[in-house]
């Protein structure tokens, strides 16, 4: 590592000209050439926007005043235009389908070249190479948007990584991912780091994911303000994660909860590095100690797929034979790799496709004669892309859009808009603009939208992607309490942690077929479902192998339970 900096902040400020205070306040910050830096912090922090003004998105897109100094490669920002910067620090965005151009992957990937009118032979080479970095030589032909969400990703930064920049700047990589996909793409990163010597800064919520591998180092934002600025060891062991409300390791988790005091010299960064063998007894005595929780009745059958399946060209399978029966009240989440046909369980749910085979019942009646509204009555849909379902630029007038089509009168929505914004932790927006939203914001929008309809089941695809842990667990605690109340709630996610800690029966599809149909615990624990449905081993499996405890099923079983439970208690607490 040099001595001199790559990129600098000097009592940086920014504030945007729409925004009453600055977003980010004296932001004081040197990156070192090779270094890896991960940062974290919860939604409107002021992360996404420190981004912005590395890449030049700020000032040339988002427009507002600066104070202080921002040097890359010792050049003032403010001096240089946006083309001059792109050529140095590279932008993989998270929507990868917004950073597609070209009509195959190789067109793709040569924009930028094709743009510097780069001779033809040189091109070809060099697309070649990169894209083999990436292991996309072999789809060059395939169209960007036909590729799975992993795909999709490698080519967006074989993009980035064509002009041969020096520093490579990660969006929430990981948001549309499969689990296993996201791991694969953190030592896709990690590894082309490590050949490359390039400077890489990841903006990312899911922490515990991005320390799949080494990071030189973790920045905290807070409050448009950097709080933390440390290695991953000595970041687990303090407090500063839990008082920001970010997501920490699970197995970190679950060493607390065995009342162990969890230290940097456990080197507790990483699940691959963390030293057990002192705690070891201390994990066991717990694990031993914990009484079995009761299994919930079951209420009568809701829903159910019988024998169904589904192709979308009449030639390829989507769905196979997928039978399950729903009982109400329950909430189950359905998992599987990008392109395994849990979408595609959504859409012929709420009547977007039809069935070709089998039958969809709701309360035993056959709904293939039911039309989309009619469904609608019954089944609220919460679509993985917000851009998809928003249609008004306000949104108080987004989330009133569906209850004024069912004829509610305006005095009865105003309170019921306000009672699910403030549980979406969307009070203070109710007469903003959508426009001035961020991803994650217009996600919670998309979700009281259909919240304040009040279905019977609700199916949420993907619901907390782009969620910082606190606004996460707002959103999902929210949804316990209305599954609590009587509504049956779906969801169809990526999420492990969502899976392991809210819902008690998993549906898991691979190949458009159901692999298995049972609880997260077990699921996450089973190599074979694993393999299959391109999800990964929850750290906990690990934890307990590491410490002597041979039944690593209920051990985890034991963690969600008393995660629950305590949950449980905090919402009792906050209710009285």
């Amino acid at each position: 590592m040099t001595s001199k900096p790559i990129i600098s902040f000097k009592n940086f400020t920014f504030q945007y000209y729409s925004q009453a205070e600055p977003t980010l306040y004296d932001i004081n910050l040197d990156i070192y050439p090779g270094e890896k830096i991960l940062i974290v912090g919860p939604s409107g922090s002021g992360k996404s926007t420190l981004g912005h003004c590395l890449n030049g998105l700020i000032p040339f897109s988002y427009k507002g005043n600066s104070t202080g100094s921002l040097t890359i490669n010792g050049q003032e920002t403010r001096e240089l235009d946006i083309f001059t910067l792109s050529k140095i620090i590279g932008t993989v965005l998270q929507d990868a389908d917004g950073q597609f151009v070209g009509l195959t992957v190789g067109e793709d990937i040569a924009f930028a070249m094709e743009n510097d009118c780069v001779d033809t032979d040189t091109m070809r080479k060099r697309v070649k190479d990169v894209s083999a970095m990436v292991d996309m030589d072999k789809l060059l032909t395939s169209s960007p948007f036909e590729l799975s969400g992993g795909q999709k990703q490698r080519t967006s930064l074989a993009g980035v990584m064509i002009d041969d920049v020096d520093v490579l700047l990660f969006d929430e990589p990981l948001a549309n991912l499969d689990p296993k996909t996201g791991k694969v793409a953190i030592e896709i990163i990690d590894d082309i780091q490590k050949q490359s010597q390039k400077t890489v800064i990841i903006i990312e919520h899911r922490l515990e994911d991005v320390l799949h591998r080494n990071v030189d180092r973790i920045l905290v934002i807070d409050e448009g303000r950097i709080i933390a600025d440390k290695d991953a060891h000595n970041l687990v062991s303090s407090s500063v994660l839990l008082d920001t409300g970010i997501r920490e390791p699970l197995y970190v988790t679950a060493l607390k909860l065995a009342g162990v005091s969890v230290k940097p010299e456990m080197l507790p960064g990483h699940i691959s590095s963390i030293q057990t063998k002192e705690v070891a007894m201390d994990v066991r005595n717990w694990f031993n100690a914990q009484v079995k929780a009761s299994p919930e009745k079951e209420g009568s059958s809701l829903l159910t797929m019988e024998k169904v399946s589904f192709s979308y060209d009449g030639v390829v399978p989507i769905l196979k034979n997928i039978n399950f029966d729903i009982a109400e009240g329950e909430m189950v989440a359905i998992v599987g790799k990008n392109g395994a046909g849990k979408s595609t369980v959504s859409k012929v749910l709420c009547g977007f496709e039809l069935e070709d085979e089998g039958r969809v019942l709701i309360r035993g009646e056959d709904i293939r004669n039911m039309t989309i509204r009619e469904r609608a009555e019954t089944i609220g849909l919460v679509m993985q892309n917000p851009n998809q379902m928003i249609s008004k630029p306000m949104i108080y007038d987004e989330v009133a859009l569906g209850l004024r089509l069912r004829g509610v009168p305006e005095e009865e929505i105003e309170p019921r808009i306000k009672k699910v914004l403030a549980v979406c932790g969307l009070a203070p927006f109710i007469k903003w603009p959508i426009s001035a939203l961020s991803y994650g914001q217009k996600k919670r929008v998309t979700i009281a939208s259909i919240l304040v309809l009040e279905p019977d089941i609700l199916i949420l695809d993907e619901p907390t992607a782009g969620q910082d842990y606190r606004h996460y667990s707002e959103i999902m605690e929210f949804l316990v309490r209305i599954n609590r109340l009587g509504v049956t709630v779906i969801m169809i996610t990526h999420d492990m942690h969502l899976m392991l800690e809210y819902t008690p029966r998993s549906i898991v599809l691979a190949g458009g077929e159901i692999v298995a149909d049972t609880s997260a615990s077990a699921v996450l624990t089973d190599a074979d479902i694993i393999e299959k449905a391109n999800l990964k081993v929850t750290s906990l499996f690990n934890l307990a192998q590491m410490v002597g405890i041979p039944d690593e099923t209920a051990f985890v079983q034991s963690f969600i339970d008393v995660e629950r439970r305590l949950r449980d208690h905090e919402d009792e607490a906050v209710q009285l």
